[in-house]
């Protein structure tokens, strides 16, 4: 996803026109939880056959619920409350009985690498054919009807009616570097096999996003099995090429109608109406003959993917002596290190003729760069700054370092290049150096914008070249800039259904009765009544695009009862 800054703030506060609205009755955290511990390890056989043994329980003594449970198992009118416990509980028992399915499953998706290969299209490429298979012998197991799109999106659909409610989530992950999924201890990751430390789940995709396919597909099949009194039919989105050109679901659009809601499992809780514009500068040097004296730098990596900050950076050097300049680099980096925070390091080590540089951050989803320490960022800054102290051959990659140091250096909020603005509901602008790539032609360098509502794309993007024209015109270098930025979503939420997600979010979590903005642009950014309902938490890191991605085993469980009760409650509301 391109995600995820996520902020809970107040509507009044952002001058928007709407309130919190006060949170309706059901049961609280502290019950849903009593209820979870005293079933937890049974199999009931139906919802009815849990319900039976609950009302049996002291808890449905303590909690009040007899009557609700008496009512509903009798076939008896429910009050409107008495239908919103119903959801709720139904959503504990979907966490009850399928939760040890659902972990399996999500196994089962984690293990198929369904990240981009150059050159293979993602609807050939072998893993996505793989998944395909597999989510269609789910859906199929389940009851749930399920199209492929020519390999572009899996469409998982329970229900009838005239209004369709899309629930998004997509297939596709960003790409590794196995080399850097190990824990503090030493211990190595597979990313590609969920390995369970205490309560988290590593794996590429147990965030982002194959833990919204698990639960959007359980949370369906347990309203197939109870038939429930569905008014609207509800359609599984998964996309495939979210993580990259985001050409899939604009194709399924064109052949199929666009639902009259629209909801991502991609993105944050509550319900988050604004999303940041995605955006992107990239710079490309082409390679030059080395000038001057000193080492020449003939390699360098960045990221994999525009929309990741990666856990390191490595630069290739040659010299004459390598042992003597990586002694060099290694004092150079130690004073850089400590002036710049003292929060990342930077190693040199000769190898044969060859000097390898790296230097180590903390990795992050682009969205939100203050939750991580840019390599990139530095190791340009650090390559620029050398001076006379350690002489560098000047060639494209110092080209790119004195650019990058000089435009954006390492400030992400664009302050350097002087384009900082924020809005006070979505926040800052944010700029981040993520990518770079190297072939023979030269190099490619970007840098990842989050752009949010204020100031009209347009003008950031013509004040951004202006800057950056008028310094290749000053610095006498040879570049060209191509400019990719996206109009951020704000919209100003109406009507039942999304009162009706901010109580099932809110009350389950515990959370504020507030709706959120996010950095992050989801797969319903262009669509109508589009929202992202969860599945991740604000004010904590997001760590999907993250070396060690991972999802506690207590919040995927929280998604599968919060998203099974969502599914009860806006399938069956007479009027959204």
């Amino acid at each position: 996803m391109y995600l995820k800054n996520l902020i809970t703030t107040s509507l009044l506060a952002a001058g928007i026109g709407l309130f919190a609205l006060p949170a309706q009755a059901n049961l609280s955290q502290q019950q849903s939880t009593a209820i979870v511990k005293a079933f937890e390890g049974s199999n009931p056989d139906d919802f009815k056959q849990f319900l039976g043994k609950l009302k049996g329980s002291e808890l449905a003594k303590a909690d009040d619920l007899a009557s609700t449970l008496d009512a509903y198992l009798t076939g008896k009118p429910l009050a409107a409350e008495q239908q919103h416990e119903v959801n709720r509980l139904l959503g504990l028992y979907t966490r009850i009985k399928y939760g040890k399915a659902a972990t399996e499953t999500l196994r089962e998706l984690v293990a198929i690498p369904t990240f981009n290969v150059d050159g293979t299209p993602q609807y050939q490429n072998p893993a996505f054919l793989k998944i395909a298979d597999k989510i269609k012998a789910l859906a199929h197991d389940f009851g749930l009807t399920f199209r492929n799109i020519d390999n572009r999106v899996y469409e998982i659909s329970l229900g009838s009616g005239k209004e369709v409610v899309g629930l998004h989530a997509h297939a596709d992950v960003v790409p590794v570097n196995p080399d850097n999924w190990k824990l503090p201890d030493g211990t190595r990751l597979d990313p590609f096999k969920v390995t369970l430390v205490g309560d988290r789940m590593y794996g590429r995709g147990t965030e982002d996003d194959k833990n919204g396919i698990v639960v959007a597909m359980y949370a369906l099949k347990v309203a197939k099995d109870e038939n429930l009194p569905l008014a609207r039919q509800f359609k599984l989105l998964i996309d495939t090429t979210e993580e990259t050109t985001g050409d899939a679901i604009p194709y399924y659009f064109e052949r199929n109608p666009t639902p009259d809601y629209n909801l991502a499992l991609d993105g944050g809780y509550p319900v988050v109406i604004a999303e940041k514009g995605y955006g992107t500068v990239m710079a490309t040097f082409n390679k030059r003959a080395a000038s001057g004296t000193g080492a020449e730098i003939t390699d360098l990596t960045g990221g994999l993917a525009t929309n990741q900050i990666p856990t390191t950076s490595v630069a290739t050097l040659v010299a004459d002596n390598p042992a003597a300049l990586a002694k060099s680099l290694s004092d150079a980096g130690a004073d850089y290190v400590k002036r710049n925070g003292g929060d990342f390091s930077i190693e040199a080590k000769a190898e044969g003729n060859k000097v390898v540089l790296t230097v180590a951050g903390v990795s992050a989803h682009s969205s939100e760069p203050e939750s991580g320490v840019n390599p990139v960022a530095r190791m340009l800054g650090f390559i620029n700054g050398l001076g006379p102290q350690v002489p560098l051959k000047q060639n494209q990659f110092t080209d790119a370092a004195r650019y990058a140091a000089e435009n954006w250096g390492l400030d992400y909020l664009g302050n350097k290049l002087g384009i900082a603005y924020k809005d006070a509901f979505m926040g800052p602008l944010t700029a981040s150096p993520t990518f770079v790539g190297v072939d023979d032609k030269g190099l490619k360098l970007a840098v990842n914008l989050r752009i949010p509502k204020g100031k009209p794309v347009a003008t950031i993007q013509d004040e951004i070249a202006g800057k950056l024209g008028k310094w290749s015109e000053q610095s006498h270098t040879s570049v060209v800039f191509d400019y990719s930025l996206d109009e951020p979503m704000y919209r100003n939420p109406e009507g039942e259904w999304v009162k009706a997600l901010l109580a099932v979010a809110t009350e389950n979590l515990g959370m504020k009765h507030e709706f959120g903005t996010s950095a992050g642009a989801t797969s319903v950014h262009d669509l109508p009544n589009g929202v992202q309902f969860g599945l991740a938490m604000p004010n904590v890191k997001y760590t999907g695009h993250n070396d060690n991605e991972f999802k506690t085993v207590e919040q995927f469980m929280l998604d599968l009862q919060i998203v099974s009760e969502m599914v009860a409650r806006i399938g069956q509301m007479p009027k959204l």
